[in-house]
This record gives C-alpha cells, sequence and structure tokens, in this order.
C-alpha cells in the first residue's frame, strides 16, 4: 500500500499566508483533520494484536520494518496506539531525552533532586499485604493497622523510597515502550477501511471529487 499519508484526500481552502497574491487565492493542502481510526470490533479485541517493546531510539518506521517488513506502515503503527503526536507519545531518543530534561529541571543535578516519595510493600504478620508498594505518598507516611496474629495495633513508619526527578522521568518513557502491534495477518482488515473511509462523499457544496474538497475553513469538512 501507498503511504498512509497519500490516502489522505486533499483540501483547497483560501491561502491566509502573507505570500497569497489575493484574498480569493486557494491553497491545496492534505487535510489532517480527516483520520481513519482502527475501527472497535479490532481495537477492543487482543486476539488482533501482540504486544511489543520499542527498543532504544527506533522510531515507528524502524517497528513497522522489523514487523511487517515495510517501513512505510508506521503509521499503523502509531494508529494501533492511539499516538497523535510524536514528539510527546513516543519514547525519546536519548540525546532528546536528555535536552529534555536540562530544558525541564534546568541542569543534570537538578535531576537527582526528590521528585516525590512512596510506599514500599508492607504485610503483616500472617503475610497479607497491608500496603502496597508504589503509592504516592508524603515523607512522614505512617500507616495503622490491627494485626490478627498479634492480635493488636501496629503503626509503621519510616517505610517510604524516594524517587528523584530523573527515576520518575524514566519511568514514564518506559511505559511508553510498551506497545500493541496488529498482527501481520489482519493488516488487510485495516486497509480495506482506510480506502474505504478517506476518500470524500458526495451530497456537500464543498465537494469537487473522491479525493478534494474546497472551503474556507478545513475544519469544517473531515
Amino acid at each position: 500500500m501507498a503511504s498512509y499519508f497519500r490516502q489522505v484526500p486533499d483540501f483547497d481552502y483560501v491561502n491566509r499566508d502573507s505570500d497569497g497574491k489575493n484574498i480569493g487565492d486557494y491553497q491545496v493542502v492534505k487535510n489532517l483533520f480527516k483520520r481513519v481510526k482502527i475501527r472497535p470490533d479490532i481495537l477492543q479485541n487482543l486476539a488482533y494484536f501482540t504486544q511489543y517493546k520499542i527498543q532504544g531510539d527506533d522510531r515507528p518506521d524502524n517497528v513497522a520494518f522489523e514487523i511487517y517488513g515495510d517501513e512505510s506502515f508506521d503509521w499503523l503503527v502509531m494508529l494501533a496506539n492511539n499516538v497523535m503526536n510524536i514528539q510527546t507519545e513516543w519514547p525519546l531518543s536519548q540525546a532528546a531525552f536528555n535536552d529534555f530534561l536540562i530544558k525541564k529541571y534546568g541542569d543534570i543535578e537538578k535531576t537527582n533532586n526528590i521528585h516525590h516519595y512512596e510506599t514500599r510493600q508492607m504485610k503483616n504478620d500472617s503475610g497479607e499485604i497491608v500496603v502496597p508498594k508504589g503509592l504516592n505518598v508524603p515523607k512522614n507516611y505512617k500507616v495503622e493497622y490491627f494485626d490478627t496474629k498479634r492480635n493488636q495495633y501496629v503503626i509503621r513508619t519510616n517505610e517510604v523510597d524516594t524517587v528523584t526527578n530523573y527515576t520518575y522521568e524514566v519511568r514514564k518513557e518506559e511505559a511508553k515502550r510498551n506497545i500493541y502491534l496488529l498482527k501481520a495477518e489482519y493488516i488487510e482488515l485495516v486497509l480495506d477501511d482506510v480506502q474505504r473511509l478517506m476518500p470524500y462523499k458526495k451530497g456537500s457544496t464543498q465537494y469537487v471529487s473522491r479525493t478534494l474538497k474546497k472551503g474556507e475553513d478545513i475544519r469544517l469538512f473531515n
């Protein structure tokens, strides 16, 4: 299949750039508001997908080539995970991540400052979990519970771990690495939907052809 963006229809709209010669000048652009989604009966059925962990600095086109043997299916990798903005919803490269840290925290040293505190897992004498690991809590967090084995109330304090700014940001990036990919045998189902839904339908005054509409506000015609 051709690149996803070749399937996106065009829109002929009023050119509002400073280089427009006349107020009535029109410019043909891709209608990026016309977006296909994987239909719910596929998206909500895990049998159609396989779990995947993004490695290193891999981009969607790298993943598409590895899984589908065709880097032009990068759009399918993003579509399956509802990734709209690759800058914020896809793992940053190491260089970009370092730049992000400096921009957000000012310098690398400040990334070692404490971001928040988290609970350690706590169990009673019977081995039952009283407090799960990873709850965001104050530094002076304490918990009181009745231990049936001791037959008394127990108060536990100072059982929290510090999470630095760096660890916090790394965790967020690592979470982005866990994605789902449409199994190769089901690609045709999505391609059929793209080819069926992308073309414009007759019936509006803006309709020119299956691949072109004309108007003043692109957002109205998707």
